[in-house]
């Protein structure tokens, strides 16, 4: 099953001229997860390959500007779109605060918003993987989340099967599934008597805005992608601790102690150049990218590769239009 991280805003607190602010979808299948929702973010995704879609869910870090204030925006054009499914907003205790001051913005929808706030330690549990919640060091009330899957049964030793004589077919698929069958003489073989070791799920973690805490390590180990900001390089160390941010070696230090397989540093500032923000984090941590807006990074299982940064793979062949800028004409004539 593909697994990506789409970076639509990487900037830091304000968009720059190549930047967007903070925005990140992960697509594993056919699930769409939004992780924060900056000015802008409905815009970027119409200008992607994947044009405006009714993601289900949103989930927050935390309620600065710069990572919620595309919300309003966003779920009016669903409304206008004649949307009808529900969508549900996870944020950090607050959230219906936040929504409470939002409502005059957002007015009536033609469908129904709920707001679910979640604490550290919660688990929202899905088809084949869960969200982890985790708390963060920002001095607001801000979390961090983790895309965990479920482990996957271990390699199908087909000699093994042989010998045992279990015939080609369905038997094979139910030991695959972790399921016992009977064979026709009679015997009864459990899934362990041809399956290797239980092989681990993909993990994801994005920090959201934070000082380098112990919690983001923990939660970030071994896993396949880290996705930490990095608002500071080293040299502004002090203003990093004054606001509880980090720097960009801070953030490679953390990934090299978490044995994570990439580390993908975001939230730049434009006071510094990206091949500054990715020498400084190399220099800790080899395995380091900066991703731009509209980048991707593929997320294999262990054993086929390593993830990979697939520079402007969100955006639309040259010469083509993206999806939303089609859907755009198509709105309803109380759009204009």
């Amino acid at each position: 099953m593909d697994l990506e991280i789409v970076f639509l805003g990487t900037a830091a607190s304000g968009p720059s001229a190549g930047r967007a602010p903070t925005a990140t979808l992960l697509r594993r299948g056919g699930d769409r997860v939004l992780v924060d929702c900056a000015e802008g973010t409905q815009r970027q995704l119409m200008r992607s390959i994947y044009g405006l879609p009714d993601v289900p869910e949103v989930l927050l870090t935390h309620f600065h500007a710069d990572h919620y204030l595309g919300l309003p925006g966003m779920l009016k054009t669903f409304a206008l779109r004649q949307r009808e499914e529900p969508l549900t907003v996870y944020g950090p205790p607050g959230l219906r605060d936040l929504f409470g001051d939002l409502r005059r913005l957002i007015g009536r929808l033609s469908y129904d918003v709920e707001l679910e706030e979640v604490r550290a330690g919660e688990a929202l549990e899905r088809d084949g993987y869960r969200i982890l919640v985790f708390p963060v060091h920002h001095g607001v009330s801000a979390v961090g989340y983790a895309l965990v899957e479920d482990d996957r049964p271990g390699r199908f030793d087909v000699e093994t099967a042989d010998a045992l004589g279990v015939p080609n077919g369905p038997e094979r698929g139910a030991l695959q599934r972790g399921e016992s069958i009977t064979l026709a003489d009679g015997r009864v073989l459990t899934p362990d008597a041809v399956l290797g070791p239980a092989r681990p799920g993909r993990r994801i973690v994005l920090s959201g805005d934070t000082a380098p805490t112990e919690t983001v390590q923990v939660l970030a180990e071994g896993a396949d992608v880290l996705v930490h900001e990095a608002t500071f390089t080293d040299d502004e160390r002090e203003r990093a601790a004054e606001t509880l941010h980090s720097t960009a070696r801070q953030a490679a230090g953390l990934a090299r102690s978490a044995r994570v397989r990439l580390l993908a540093l975001t939230h730049v500032s434009p006071r510094h150049p990206p091949a500054a923000v990715l020498a400084e984090a190399e220099s800790v941590f080899v395995p380091t990218v900066v991703p731009r807006d509209f980048d991707v990074i593929e997320v294999p299982f262990a054993e086929r590769g390593e993830p990979r940064l697939l520079r402007k793979a969100a955006r639309p062949a040259r010469g083509s239009a993206p999806p939303g800028e089609l859907e755009a004409s198509e709105l309803p004539d109380a759009a204009a």
